[in-house]
C-alpha cells in the first residue's frame, strides 16, 4: 500500500501571538514544522510527503525539503487539508495521513498505529485517547452542568484515510465549517475507527506548550559525544580563517578549502557523534567543488543532519593549538560566529587556545591544530 502524508502548515497562529506562526517557532532550536515534517519522512511506511504552507517560509524552515512538495494553504484549515490532496491527485496514492504541524512530536508508534489500521482495511483512522478529566459545562463563570466522561476520546493528528474517499468527501463539504479530517469523513458516512494516540503528542498552541515541548523531547533524546582533530600548515597569501573569523595575520592555511581548521574539528565531531563519518567523507578534497569553500558551509550541513536526525547540539568546545597568532583576543568572536553557525546559545560554545611549549610543528610556529568535541541529543 502506498501511504502519503500531508503537514498542515498554513495556520496564522493568533493563539499563540509572537512575531511569527507558530509552526516557525522554535523547539530546542528547530522549527516545529521541520520536527513534525521529518518525523515522516523519514518513517518506514510513508512514501511521500507533501507541506501545505507559505511556500518561501516553509522552504526557509525545511532547507533539505523539495520545494516542488510544498503548495500554498488555504484561508482554513479545511480548505488547506483539500488543497494538499489535490496534489496528489494526479499520481493518488492508497492512504494518506493529515497532520498538524503544531505537533512537532508524534511518535512513530502512532504513525504505525494509524497505517496498520489503513493496511487491514479501515476506511478512517484517529488516534485517539479517553477524557480522564472530569468535565463541566459553564456559563459567565458558573458551572451548569456536569458532563459525563465516558465514551469521550481526546482526538490527535495523524489522522488516516482511504484516499480516494476523503477526497471526494473533503471535494463534498467544501465551504463548511469541519474542524477536523475525521468530521469531513464522518459527514459522508465514512466508518470512522479509533486507535491509541499518545500523551507526548502534544499540540503545540501558546507559549506555555513549548516547555512542555521541549520537556518532553528531552526525555526522549539520549546524549552522544564526538571528538574531531585537524591540522593544517601554514601558507603564504592566504587568509587565516579561525572558527569562523577572519584573523590578522602574514600567513593562512594550505588546505582544498579555506583550511578553517577549527570548524573542521568541530565538524568532525559532529559527524562523529552522528556516526556519519567525517568532514573528507562527506565533502571530498578531490572534489573541486569545495576549493576554497568557506568552512561555514560545512559547518551548516553537519548542523542540518543533526535536525534531520531529530537531535539538537548541547555544547561545543574547540581548542586551538598554536605558538602564533594570539587566540585570545578573537575568542569572544569566535564563541559567537559559531554559535550564530549552529543555532545554539553563545553560553553553548567554548573556544580557547593552547600552545605546546615549542615543541612539535605547533611549536615551531609551521601551522595550527584544533581538537572539538561537542554533545549532540539524539532520539
Amino acid at each position: 500500500m502506498r501511504i502519503a502524508a500531508v503537514i498542515l502548515a498554513a495556520g496564522s497562529g493568533t493563539r499563540f501571538g509572537g512575531a511569527r506562526p507558530k509552526q516557525f517557532a522554535e523547539l530546542a532550536g528547530t522549527p516545529i514544522v521541520t520536527r513534525a515534517a521529518e518525523a515522516f519522512r523519514s518513517h518506514r511506511r510513508i512514501d511521500h510527503v507533501t507541506l501545505v504552507g507559505p511556500v518561501e517560509g516553509l522552504a526557509a524552515a525545511c532547507p533539505g525539503f523539495p520545494k516542488e512538495g510544498i503548495v500554498p494553504g488555504g484561508s482554513t484549515r479545511q480548505d488547506s487539508a483539500r488543497v494538499g490532496l489535490e496534489a496528489l491527485a494526479a499520481d493518488p496514492p492508497d492512504a494518506v495521513l493529515i497532520h498538524d504541524a503544531a505537533r512537532p512530536l508524534v511518535p512513530a508508534r502512532v504513525i504505525d498505529a494509524v497505517c496498520d489500521a489503513l493496511i487491514a482495511g479501515a476506511e478512517a483512522v484517529l488516534p485517539a485517547l479517553p477524557v480522564t478529566d472530569t468535565l463541566k459545562r459553564a456559563a459567565d463563570g458558573t458551572v451548569t452542568e456536569t458532563i459525563p466522561r465516558e465514551g469521550l476520546w481526546r482526538v490527535q493528528t495523524p489522522q488516516g484515510f482511504r484516499f480516494d474517499l476523503i477526497l471526494a468527501a473533503h471535494r463534498a463539504v467544501a465551504g463548511q465549517s469541519l474542524t477536523d479530517d475525521g468530521a469531513v469523513a464522518e459527514a459522508m458516512g465514512m466508518r470512522v475507527r479509533l486507535v491509541p494516540g499518545a500523551e507526548e503528542n502534544l499540540k503545540v498552541t501558546t507559549p506555555d506548550d513549548l516547555p512542555r515541548a521541549e520537556a518532553l523531547l528531552g526525555a526522549r533524546l539520549t546524549p552522544r559525544v564526538g571528538t574531531g582533530f585537524d591540522v593544517h600548515r601554514f601558507a603564504p597569501g592566504r587568509a587565516l580563517m579561525l572558527c569562523g573569523i577572519r584573523v590578522p595575520h602574514p600567513l593562512g592555511l594550505a588546505g582544498h578549502s579555506d583550511a578553517d581548521v577549527g570548524i573542521h574539528a568541530l565538524c568532525d565531531a559532529i559527524y562523529g557523534a552522528l556516526a556519519e563519518g567525517d568532514i573528507g567523507t562527506q565533502f571530498p578534497p578531490s572534489d573541486d567543488a569545495w576549493k576554497d569553500a568557506d568552512s561555514a558551509l560545512f559547518l551548516q550541513h553537519a548542523c542540518r543532519r543533526v535536525a534531520v536526525r531529530g537531535g539538537r547540539i548541547a555544547h561545543a568546545d574547540v581548542t586551538l593549538i598554536c605558538e602564533r597568532p594570539r587566540i585570545a583576543p578573537h575568542a569572544a568572536a569566535m564563541r559567537e560566529r559559531l554559535a550564530a553557525l549552529m543555532g545554539i546559545a553563545p553560553t553553548a560554545v567554548s573556544v580557547k587556545a593552547t600552545t605546546t611549549e615549542g615543541l612539535g610543528f605547533a611549536g615551531r610556529s609551521e601551522g595550527i591544530a584544533a581538537q572539538a568535541a561537542v554533545t549532540v541529543l539524539l532520539p
